[in-house]
């Protein structure tokens, strides 16, 4: 993605599902070559299955010209099964020493089996308990997607 001028913004939201021996790959590059732009950076996926495999790459380069660059990019993962593996590589370039701000942040966890208890000890099935936690994992992709900011 290139910023075609200054003072541009741009949200990139996205999840994934990956079930079994099923590989999902999300690579993106973001080119802040303008003063004044803003990008925020959301993706988040679910390793359902065993052999499930998820890859990541977000690439931030902010050039000498992009002055007050705000940009942010987080890439979480749920892993729901073992032999499941997910990758993760956020990257920034910063050529300039005038930026807003600028960060990245990522995260791979196993399935909370406390939560999948607490849910199950109020009578709710293993199978629903199990679907709740991932809504509540891709709830802000949802409503970010939806046009709103998460909960």
């Amino acid at each position: 993605m290139h910023f075609l001028g200054p003072g541009g913004t741009a949200h990139l939201i996205g999840a994934g599902i990956a079930g079994r021996g099923q590989h999902l790959e999300t690579r993106l590059y973001i080119d802040h070559a303008h003063p004044d732009c803003v990008s925020d950076v959301l993706y988040k996926n679910v390793l359902g299955a065993a052999h499930a495999r998820t890859a990541w790459t977000g690439d931030v380069r902010i050039r000498p010209r992009a002055r007050q660059t705000s940009t942010y990019e987080m890439n979480r993962n749920l892993i729901l099964s073992a032999g499941a593996r997910a990758d993760s590589v956020p990257n920034l370039e910063i050529e300039t020493g005038d930026v807003r701000e600028a960060g990245h942040a990522s995260a791979t966890g196993r399935f909370d089996d406390e939560q999948l208890f607490y849910l199950q000890a109020r009578g709710i099935p293993h199978d629903q308990a199990q679907r709740l936690v991932v809504r509540g994992f891709l709830g802000d992709v949802v409503h970010r997607i939806g046009g709103t900011r998460g909960p």
